[in-house]
């Protein structure tokens, strides 16, 4: 029986030192869907076959090639199961509660196989310092309901956000995706031209990778739940970073540049305490683009347009 939702404000709190065993957990659980994803799509660009996007109750792969049929894996988030649907009418749903990561992998394994699925996984998880085999990991068991709940209204405002800064630009852009490897939601613009080889070296991610999701310039920005910073904040960055992109002047002013990160870094909290949150993280998103795009000497009057707005065309003059 689904449960009846609980009302959570707008922009929640986030505290994340009392959601971390949760938020590792969850980045595990989502990290073996998104393995499933990956194990059956052919590669697109810059990675973007692999993410997981908002729906109205969670996370989904959207469909995902099986032979003749697809079928699909939904995180719902608010009455707190995992579904998988295929083409063909059938449906097996779990039960998303407090349980170690092998179990929850075998429990996915095992429904894909009833559901007569074939498919195998790399069981060590990307991006992640000291990782545990999905099927040896008794390690992360954490599932705190409603920190999860609270995460995703907060995904819900961010993507909507994200997606409406979106519309301004004319040229190449990635759709708002979560990245499970990096457990972020992400946004990209493309100047439209190539960019020098990227070094790799990125911490437990393979050159390879690295180098194919930068083979083009961008200008990047996301959200973090928490990890590695241990509070949730936005963060921009460029690909290659301009000459004088990180002295750049950027709103609201709470936000700064994280030497170390290389990024412009926004707090969470202070978009959600803003008088107006929305405006806020679109003072951010446009004020690092704007940095990435005139110190990279962007070609801004073609790639660029004003913010779009439901039921109007956009104007060609």
């Amino acid at each position: 029986m689904a449960e009846t939702p609980i009302k959570v404000e707008a922009w929640p709190a986030l505290p994340y030192p009392d959601w971390r065993a949760t938020s590792e957990t969850l980045h595990l659980w989502t990290q073996i869907v998104g393995k499933i994803r990956l194990a059956n799509t052919p590669w697109q660009n810059h990675s973007w076959h692999i993410g997981l996007y908002l729906t109205t109750r969670g996370l989904t792969t959207s469909p995902i090639p099986d032979g003749a049929r697809t079928f699909q894996i939904d995180f719902d988030f608010i009455d707190h199961a995992l579904i998988i649907t295929t083409s063909d009418g059938d449906t097996r749903r779990l039960e998303l509660a407090p349980q170690p990561v092998a179990e929850f992998y075998a429990a996915v394994m095992a429904a894909l196989a009833d559901l007569e699925i074939d498919v195998s996984i790399d069981e060590w998880p990307c991006e992640l310092p000291s990782p545990l085999r999905f099927s040896e990991d008794r390690v992360h068991a954490s599932y705190d309901r409603d920190a999860v709940r609270r995460f995703f209204q907060a995904l819900v405002q961010i993507d909507r956000v994200f997606k409406q800064f979106r519309t301004g630009f004319l040229g190449k852009a990635s759709p708002v995706h979560f990245f499970w490897g990096s457990f972020d939601l992400a946004v990209t613009r493309f100047s439209g031209r190539t960019a020098p080889l990227h070094p790799g070296g990125v911490p437990y991610l393979a050159d390879e990778i690295a180098q194919e999701a930068y083979s083009h310039e961008v200008s990047s920005a996301g959200f973090w739940p928490g990890a590695g910073l241990d509070y949730p904040a936005f963060y921009s960055y460029a690909y290659p970073a301009p000459e004088g992109f990180r002295a750049a002047k950027v709103r609201p002013a709470e936000a700064f540049y994280d030497e170390k990160l290389g990024e412009f870094v926004l707090p969470y909290d202070a978009v959600r305490t803003a008088q107006d949150p929305d405006q806020a993280l679109l003072d951010f998103l446009q004020s690092t683009y704007d940095a990435a795009a005139d110190s990279g000497n962007w070609d801004r009057a073609t790639l660029e347009d004003s913010l779009g707005r439901a039921g109007v065309p956009r104007r060609l003059t």
